[in-house]
């Protein structure tokens, strides 16, 4: 790690307190929380079940995972090659316990923990990692995670159908695996690190259903068979080879939005929730507010802390009228981003000024010309493409996933559209479908946040901006930005590597490709059972540590 990612790394924890002090501590009601005077055991003990909340996952299996309700159950069940520090970010092993690259970082070295086992007893080895990646690089299977393994060699000849493996993975032994990279990848330590590129046991997946009740090698296994739209079960995997959990089982409950989520909270039948718009002052008031922004216990159990994610408004850049980048700068500067952060989240979120947000190492603020309100200059681009006063522009649908709160933002945006003449229509529906729909093209604008998959600033261009990547929605395409990625992640040198991401997203935001809105903060509790509960900057909950007073 070099020393500025590690600066990167203190950087994130100082903007996480001072936002937990100085941006939301709010004043206490004279009522202390609930239970905050009651005797707690002096250290953890085992035992109970965490009740989660999530929404209907699209996939939990490694081979498409991707969003964040299913990559939640994906990081209990499945360890990949190394992990992050769930407040630092900082890398470490898992189920690579040492890894070394050779001087251009064009071939990495990965040493197994030796006797790390299955969900069904059998020893994890070298051979396991190449089938799992190979299985999410064959087109046949339709992964649209396949371009995290882009940099390495094969990856280009499987896509084409031209080869059956990744040449560049080698099962050395059973405890060895080396990966040859295309180009230098600098960063690659932290790619290997996405829940979906774990290893899976192909066994298992042969036999069938392993979707719907995946066989992983981490800290918890499968319980039953995934409950679509009610539950997903995992209990504790006695033969794990790492800390072993406080927990005996987790029961990620598949509820119908955020208000009813909120209401079992309250109820006492979910132990951590996503606090619904409108209520953070008032939750932080009742359960009190945690110091550090992203560890849970009981009177200091809402989370406030920064999060690597950003928020962004997506235009279809194949659209007859979004394909123009001059009507995208106008939609973006007419958007009051400050509006939306102060009424939907109570100025607990802050307005993006880019898509590469705080937190992590290069970012800039203000880093895109059009990423911020100003409704006179979007009139005047609107009339320079064409549409002045919106006339003659056909009405807009402004697309996305409902229950999750977006609706609120959604209907401010639709506003500021109206400011300048724009007309547009809401139009929302359940997660999954929505997901489809974006991955065909066949919205014209939606919505979209963007948590990190690991802590660079590739992670927040190439997936998003590459021509033809999986999770590039917003279907740009830009030659140069497709020449300059690759070049960056070619760079070794930390400061150089950087630098040419800056460049880079300068371009993106040039165009407008997107509209950030955004950059997030938690807005969680926990019950007051949960002791140390730690919710990471990059939205994953630490399973393993977190215990429950019995």
């Amino acid at each position: 790690m070099s020393e500025r990612l590690r600066k990167s790394i203190a950087l994130l924890l100082v903007l996480g307190l001072a936002f937990s002090v100085l941006g939301l501590a709010g004043c206490r009601s004279e009522e202390e929380p609930p239970d905050s005077e009651e005797p707690v055991s002096e250290g953890p003990v085992e035992g109970g079940t965490f009740s989660f909340y999530i929404s209907e996952p699209a996939f939990i299996d490694p081979v498409n995972l991707q969003e964040s309700e299913g990559t939640q159950v994906g990081h209990a069940l499945f360890d990949s090659l190394v992990t992050f520090d769930p407040i630092t970010s900082e890398v470490g092993p898992a189920a690579a316990e040492t890894w070394e690259s050779n001087e251009d970082a064009t071939v990495w070295t990965f040493n197994l923990v030796a006797g790390a086992k299955f969900h069904n007893g059998r020893d994890v080895t070298a051979a396991d990692f190449k089938y799992a990646w190979e299985r999410i690089c064959n087109p046949e299977n339709e992964s649209e995670i396949a371009y995290h393994l882009g940099v390495v060699e094969g990856y280009d000849e499987m896509q084409d159908g031209s080869a059956t493996e990744l040449a560049g993975v080698v099962a050395v032994d059973d405890t060895t695996l080396e990966v040859t990279l295309q180009y230098p990848f600098a960063d690659f330590e932290y790619v290997v690190g996405h829940p979906a590129l774990a290893p899976v046991p192909a066994e298992e997946v042969e036999a069938g259903d392993f979707g719907e009740m995946p066989i992983g090698n981490g800290p918890f296994m499968m319980s039953e068979p995934w409950a679509h739209d009610q539950y997903i079960k995992v209990e504790k995997f006695a033969d794990y080879y790492g800390d072993k959990p406080w927990i005996d089982a987790i029961e990620y409950k598949i509820l119908a939005d955020q208000d009813t989520a909120f209401l079992e909270f309250q109820a006492g039948n979910v132990d951590f929730v996503q606090i619904p718009s409108g209520q953070i002052q008032a939750t932080v008031d009742q359960y009190g507010e945690s110091p550090d922004g992203y560890t849970a216990n009981p009177g200091e159990q809402v989370l406030l802390g920064t999060e690597l994610a950003t928020y962004y408004i997506l235009m279809n850049n194949t659209d007859e009228v979004l394909s123009d980048p001059v009507v995208r700068q106008a939609l973006s500067l007419a958007i009051d981003r400050q509006a939306i952060c102060d009424t939907v989240f109570e100025g607990s979120r802050i307005p993006a000024t880019g898509i590469v947000p705080e937190g992590i190492f290069g970012f800039k603020d203000d880093a895109w010309a059009y990423s911020r309100y100003d409704a006179e200059e979007a009139a005047e681009l609107l009339a320079e493409a064409g549409y002045p006063d919106g006339e003659g522009l056909p009405t807009i649908q402004l697309q996305f996933n409902s229950g999750a709160g977006h609706e609120d933002i959604m209907q401010l945006i639709q506003q500021d559209f109206a400011a300048i003449g724009v007309e547009s229509e809401l139009s929302g529906m359940e997660w999954a479908q929505y997901l489809d729909m974006l991955s065909e093209g066949t919205y014209q604008m939606g919505r979209l946040g963007w948590i990190a998959d690991y802590p660079i600033m590739d992670n927040f261009l190439y997936p998003l901006f590459k021509s033809g990547s999986g999770d590039n929605f917003a279907l740009y395409e830009n030659a140069e930005v497709d020449e300059k990625l690759e070049e960056a992640r070619r760079t070794v040198d930390d400061d150089e590597r950087v630098e040419l991401y800056a460049e880079i997203e300068k371009i993106i935001g040039d165009e407008a490709a997107v509209a950030p809105v955004m950059f997030y903060r938690h807005t969680r509790v926990a019950s007051d059972r949960v002791m140390d509960g730690v919710y990471s900057a990059n939205g994953l909950f630490d399973f393993v540590n977190v215990w429950l007073e019995q």
